[in-house]
């Protein structure tokens, strides 16, 4: 499995620029020797991978896999198998494990599947090549996990989803189940929690940037070109064609990370800049009032799922 993984262990490295020796397998490789199996090259080759895996973020996981064309389901399954089979896990690798989970099962399911058909029992069907046959029952200790689903689908638009606790609770949840996290039946409870926190978000994050660009374009047919944007740290004239140009490529931007705090944050303020131009400048000032007082937005909240 790990000859398997060096691939893509490699890229993650040279990516994210890790300070590691050499991989063993590599250089067995490199030198024409043939491949080793005495007990001293595979724990060299063990240990190479865990130096890895200490320094990689799940941000960075993420952020990779959901960009390269490696990324196919059998290195995912891989890269599952490996992170599962640790026999000491910590909370970086809990969350690893999550993220992997709802990737491979985003990669197995159809794109027009119903809110309604992704129930428990079609999440373990998926995800049984990874986590073996399991009972589509939910454990009594996650019993909330489906009211915080469906609170998060009650979200109209993503300022709520950052704001109203519930990716809170689901992180909250996760760590303090600990090692019961780790059986199977919880595994797929969370994968497809967080598979459906992410549907919720693209839902809203497309919501919020049409938004956007429908007030931008409201506020042009008012001869209104400027925005004051200080709020979602541009400038207090941000012209609105620029506006328009920085919607379109966060649309790009967030396909692949759907997790960066700090453009959400900048997201979320720019709608409301441009909500509160609609409500107050359109009438008769050329550059909209500044945001409400509402103070600092505390929306760089990580989507761990």
């Amino acid at each position: 499995m790990l000859q398997t993984l060096q691939p893509i262990y490699q890229a993650l490295v040279s990516e994210f620029v890790i300070e590691v020796p050499a991989c063993p397998l590599a250089l067995a490789g490199a030198t024409g020797e043939p491949e080793s199996h005495d007990a001293d090259f595979q724990t060299r080759t063990e240990e190479w991978f865990q130096q890895v895996d200490r320094q990689i973020q799940v941000h960075q996981l993420r952020q990779f896999l959901q960009t390269t064309p490696l990324a196919s389901e059998n290195v995912l399954r891989n890269l599952i198998a490996h992170h599962l089979k640790k026999p000491l896990k910590s909370g970086s690798d809990r969350d690893k494990i999550d993220f992997l989970l709802v990737q491979y099962f985003s990669l197995c399911t159809p794109a027009g599947m119903a809110d309604s058909e992704v129930d428990l029992k079609y999440v373990a069907q998926v995800l049984e090549p990874v986590l073996g046959p399991q009972s589509a029952e939910l454990p009594d200790w996650l019993s909330s996990l489906e009211d915080l689903i469906h609170s998060a689908a009650q979200c109209r638009r993503l300022s709520e989803l950052l704001h109203n606790g519930t990716l809170d609770q689901g992180r909250k949840l996760k760590s303090q189940g600990g090692d019961s996290y780790f059986e199977p039946a919880a595994m797929a409870a969370f994968a497809r929690f967080s598979f459906m926190i992410r549907r919720t978000f693209f839902r809203l994050m497309h919501d919020d940037l049409n938004a956007i660009q429908d007030g931008l374009r409201e506020l042009e047919r008012h001869g209104i070109t400027t925005v004051d944007c200080r709020r979602a740290q541009f400038s207090d004239q941000e012209p609105t064609a620029r506006l328009r140009m920085i919607c379109q490529s966060w649309k790009v931007m967030f396909q692949a990370e759907y997790s960066s705090g700090h453009p959400l944050r900048m997201l979320v303020d720019l709608r409301a800049a441009v909500d509160d131009a609609l409500q107050g400048g359109a009438e008769s000032k050329p550059t909209a009032r500044a945001a409400a007082a509402s103070g600092e937005s505390d929306s760089g909240a990580v989507l761990e799922e």
